[in-house]
Order: structure tokens, then sequence, then C-alpha cells
């Protein structure tokens, strides 16, 4: 008798790979007939692959206005889903790629770009980091400098409070004056 629960176990085993590997070879098969995408991006729309194409590159320059840290090509926002279609609906009117950002541009500004161009309204963008950089290193090279005229102001210690510290540390409890107090020292 355990032989036949055995061979009804392999039976059943069997069968459920057999099913496995059907549905591993459909998957496969319908795969195949998909175009390949990254899973991060905004799925394609347009039969024409070149049309696409050109949507997916002028998508990866602008930025969507809901994220600000994901271009439109990245962002599932509705609103980056509808600017991908505006620049869609551009290019197969026949408008070129400069074209379109011009349009994007005008209607929502510099910021839809990841690289906005240099202007007076944008120099804080380009010259700010720069500034601050400089200007941090002028501060610390000023200050560093400051401290070491203060250390050399300061002339150190008398010849009474050097042979005192050398007592101090010498460990001699008698080098300390009895008559001062740890608050009248300080």
């Amino acid at each position: 008798m355990p032989a036949d629960h055995y061979k009804e176990f392999a039976l059943r085993t069997l069968r459920l790979a057999a099913c496995a590997l059907m549905f591993a070879g459909g998957q496969s098969a319908w795969a195949a007939g998909q175009p390949a995408s990254d899973p991060g991006l905004a799925p394609t729309v347009a039969a024409d692959l070149a049309l696409e194409a050109d949507v997916m590159e002028l998508s990866h320059k602008l930025r969507c206005l809901v994220c600000q840290n994901q271009s439109i090509a990245e962002s599932n926002a509705p609103l980056a889903v509808d600017l991908r279609d505006q620049v869609r609906e551009q290019l197969a009117a026949g408008n070129s790629k400069q074209d379109v950002i011009d349009y994007v541009v005008a209607r929502y500004g510099d910021f839809v770009l990841y690289q906005p161009p240099f202007r007076a309204s944008t120099a804080v963008l380009w010259v700010g980091p720069a500034l601050l950089l400089f200007g941090g290193a002028g501060w610390l090279a000023w200050r560093l400098r400051r401290r070491q005229e203060e250390v050399a102001a300061d002339h150190g210690l008398s010849a009474a409070e050097r042979e005192r510290a050398r007592a101090l540390l010498a460990g001699a409890d008698e080098a300390a004056p009895k008559s001062e107090s740890p608050e009248s020292r300080s």
C-alpha cells in the first residue's frame, strides 16, 4: 500500500511541474511579443516607435511639477501623464523638439527643465553654489588666521604658572596653594 501512495504523490508532482512549465512557456511567448521597457518608466503609447523614442527623450529632460525629483518619463502623477501626452501631440503635429520645449517652458517656466538655461532669473541657481563654497572657505581661512593671531597675542604662562603646572603634572599636592578655594581660582 505505501508504494501506491508514493506513486500517486509522484504523479501529482509531475502534473504540477508540467503545468508550471506550460505556464512559464506561455508567459515567455507572450512577453516575446511585448517591447522591453523599464518598469520605472511610463509605458509607451504611440504606435510609431520613432515618435515614442522622441517623446521619451524629451520626457527625460522635463521635470515633473508634482514630484519635482523625477522626470515626467519616470513619474506616474496625473500632471506628468498629461505633459507626456502634450509632448506626444506636439511632436505628432510636426513640431520640432525645441518647439515642444519652448511650449512647455512658456507654460510652466524654466523650473520644468532639469538643466535651466543661464539667464538673469536663473543666475542664482548656477552661481549660488560656487559663491557659498568660496564664501565658506574664505570665512574659514579668515577665522583660522584670527585664531592664530589670538593665540600669538596670548603670551602663554608666566614662569610661576609654568612651575605650578609642572608640579601639578608631577603629582605634587603641595604645589597647590592651600589658601585658594576652587571657586576663587576661576
